[in-house]
């Protein structure tokens, strides 16, 4: 599902990622862990096409058998829309749109007809328990809410892979516990790869496989 080989990243002669590589299977559910500063969020935002990678031959990095080097931005913007699904640490829920409104943003830039779209938004907020407060706008929604919604959002193109950026990273304990139960989940009902950067040590301990970053590159 995920195959990225030579990764390196710098940022003012500072390299950020040195020479990782990563191979992540279909339906895993992969943690990133490491202190701050070691690069994992660089990491993610190069594996979701969010950023490039610094030029290298060793290079290369294919999601869904698409090797994604071979693309230019227009074909990336399109794939980035259409397979993969972005959660992060602040839900990023804009204020003027309802829960339902918010979660059909994606679907609505993919141009997809809204009977469509509100369809598949009205099936996610059922999977995860919001039907109730579809039509509540954000600053109506408690913390662990607003991150569902998000998560449902990620979710409306039916994306192949889940990137998560620290993503119960600004809930109490209880949301939190409940959010990492429902990427498992999701998992298990949909078949989705989740590839999560965390410092909460539960979440980390859940996935199928926890990697530790440190300084750049893999720590054993």
């Amino acid at each position: 599902m995920i195959s990225a080989k030579s990764i390196s990243k710098t940022f003012d002669n500072k390299k950020v990622l040195d020479n990782v590589s990563v191979e992540i299977g279909e339906g895993e559910v992969i943690s990133i862990v490491g202190p701050s500063g070691a690069g994992k969020t660089t990491l993610l935002h190069i594996l979701s096409t969010l950023d490039g990678a610094d030029d290298n031959e060793s290079f290369e990095l294919i999601l869904n058998k698409i090797k994604v080097q071979d693309l230019n931005e227009k074909e990336i913007s399109n794939f980035r829309n259409t397979q993969i699904g972005f959660i992060f640490q602040f839900h990023e829920l804009l204020p003027e749109f309802t829960a339902l409104e918010n979660i059909c943003i994606p679907g609505m830039i993919r141009g997809d007809k809204i009977n469509e779209i509100e369809t598949r938004a009205e099936e996610l907020l059922k999977l995860l328990n919001l039907s109730k407060i579809k039509d509540q706008k954000p600053s109506e929604l408690s913390g662990g809410e607003q991150q569902r919604v998000a998560v449902a959002r990620a979710l409306i193109n039916e994306p192949k892979i889940i990137f998560a950026d620290e993503p119960s990273g600004n809930l109490d304990s209880k949301s939190a516990e409940n959010l990492h139960n429902l990427f498992f989940e999701l998992r298990k009902k949909l078949n989705i790869t989740i590839v999560i950067v965390t410092h909460n040590k539960e979440l980390a301990d859940m996935a199928d496989r926890k990697l530790n970053l440190v300084d750049g590159k893999w720590f054993n």
